[in-house]
C-alpha cells in the first residue's frame, strides 16, 4: 500500500524574531487543522490490517547477509524505556525534555538551511527526505536510523544521560490525553482543537518549518482525535506483526498503527513533511521502532534479509540510508539488528 501525498506548498512568512523557547503565542499563530492535512490520510482499518498480503506476492526479491554469523555484537547495549515504566524517573523523563529544549535554543549547523535552530536541522532533514522514506519500504529503516541520529545528537550535543524514552500508545488507544505525556507537567495538552499549545514545557513553542514542503511561522499545536488514536490499539499491533516478509509487515506498520497516532495526535504531527516539529514525534516513532524490533524478534531471519521497494527499485543490504550529512550514511544492514556495534540498543519489552 502506498499513503497518498499531496505537496503543500506555502509562502514563507515575516522574519524570524530571535528570542527564548516559548515568546508570545501571538507572535507564531495557530494554522488551520487542514494546513497540515499532507499525508498520514489513508491509514488502514483492523480488518485490512489482518489480511495477510498488500505487497503483490512474487513483485518483490529477497536480499540476505550471512556476514551476521561475525558481526560483532555490543558488549552493554542501551536500554529505551516505556516513558509510564516505573523505571524511568521523573529526573529521567526532565532529562530527555531539557535536552530537547538544549537543541531548540541552539544555533542551526546546517548552512542555508531554512531551520532557525539545531532542534529545526532535524525537523528540515525530515521534511527535504520525506518523498524518499514515506509509502516505500524505507520507511522503518531510515526512521530506525534517524531516531539514533536524534538520541546521539542528543547525547553528545545536549548532556542527555537518561534512557531514550518511547510511549507504548496500546495502553492509552483512544485516550492519549490520559496519558502524563500529555499534561501541563511534560508535553502539554493534546484536545486542544488545532490550538496553539499552551501549557507544559513546550508552551508556546514557535516552528519555523512546514507544514508540508513551505516554510511558514506558526506555533506547535495539537488537534487529538480519540477516534483515530484508538487505532494505535494492541490488536493493530499485532495484525501487522503477525505478517511474515518484510515488506508485507512495514507497509501494513506505516499505514497502522503509525498513521493513527500521527493523525490522532493532529495539527502539527498530522504533517508528515514537518511532524517533527512536535517533540511527541520521537516518542510515537520510539514506539513504532519497538514494533518493530518485537517482528525482528519472531525469527532470526528477520534481522539478515530484506525485501520490497524504495524510492528508486528493489532495496537490498546495500540500499544506503541518508542522513544529509547530520551523522554518517550507513546501508540497511548496518541498522538491520539494533544490538550491533553502532546503534547498540534495545527496548525493555
Amino acid at each position: 500500500m502506498r499513503l497518498s501525498f499531496i505537496s503543500l506548498t506555502l509562502a514563507s512568512a515575516a522574519a524570524v524574531i530571535a528570542g527564548p523557547l516559548s515568546p508570545r503565542a501571538d507572535l507564531a499563530p495557530a494554522l488551520p487543522p487542514d494546513a497540515f492535512n499532507t499525508s498520514h490520510d489513508g491509514p488502514l482499518n483492523l480488518n485490512d490490517a489482518k489480511k495477510k498480503q498488500l505487497i503483490v506476492p512474487g513483485s518483490t526479491k529477497v536480499y540476505k547477509d550471512d556476514s551476521f554469523r561475525i558481526k560483532a555484537l555490543c558488549s552493554n547495549p542501551s536500554y529505551r524505556r516505556e516513558w509510564h515504566s516505573s523505571s524511568l524517573t521523573d529526573a529521567q523523563r526532565q532529562n530527555f525534555v531539557d535536552a530537547i529544549k538544549c537543541l531548540m535554543r541552539a544555533p542551526s549547523k546546517v548552512a542555508g538551511s531554512p531551520a532557525q535552530n539545531r532542534y529545526e536541522d532535524l525537523v528540515r532533514l525530515h521534511q527535504k527526505f520525506t518523498p524518499q522514506v514515506h509509502g516505500n519500504r524505507m520507511f522503518l529503516l531510515w526512521h530506525r536510523y534517524y531516531l539514533w541520529t536524534f538520541e546521539d545528537i542528543l547525547r553528545k550535543e545536549c548532556s542527555f544521560t537518561a534512557p531514550l524514552p518511547w510511549f507504548d500508545e496500546t495502553k492509552y488507544a483512544g485516550r492519549f490525553s490520559q496519558s502524563s505525556i500529555f499534561s501541563a507537567k511534560w508535553f502539554g495538552a493534546i484536545a486542544i482543537q488545532g490550538r496553539c499549545v499552551t501549557n507544559g514545557q513546550f508552551a508556546n513553542t514557535v516552528l519555523n518549518i512546514g507544514p508540508g514542503t513551505g516554510n511558514v511561522r506558526h506555533c506547535l499545536s495539537r488537534n487529538g482525535d480519540g477516534a483515530k488514536t484508538q487505532n494505535t490499539n494492541a490488536a493493530m499491533v499485532k495484525a501487522c506483526n503477525d505478517r511474515d516478509g518484510f515488506a508485507n509487515m512495514a507497509a501494513c506498520s506505516e499505514g497502522g498503527a503509525h498513521a493513527w497516532g500521527h493523525n490522532g495526535i493532529g495539527s502539527v504531527m498530522a504533517d508528515v513533511y514537518a511532524s517533527v516539529g512536535d517533540p511527541t514525534f520521537w516518542l510515537h516513532h520510539g514506539f513504532i521502532d519497538r514494533n518493530f524490533r518485537v517482528w525482528q524478534n519472531q525469527k532470526a531471519s528477520r534481522r539478515t534479509s530484506i525485501d520490497g521497494n524504495g524510492p528508486n527499485g528493489a532495496i537490498t543490504m546495500d540500499t544506503v540510508i541518508n542522513m544529509d550529512g547530520i551523522r554518517p550514511n550507513v546501508r540497511v544492514r548496518d541498522i538491520m539488528d539494533t544490538f550491533e556495534q553502532g546503534l547498540c540498543y534495545r527496548y525493555d519489552y
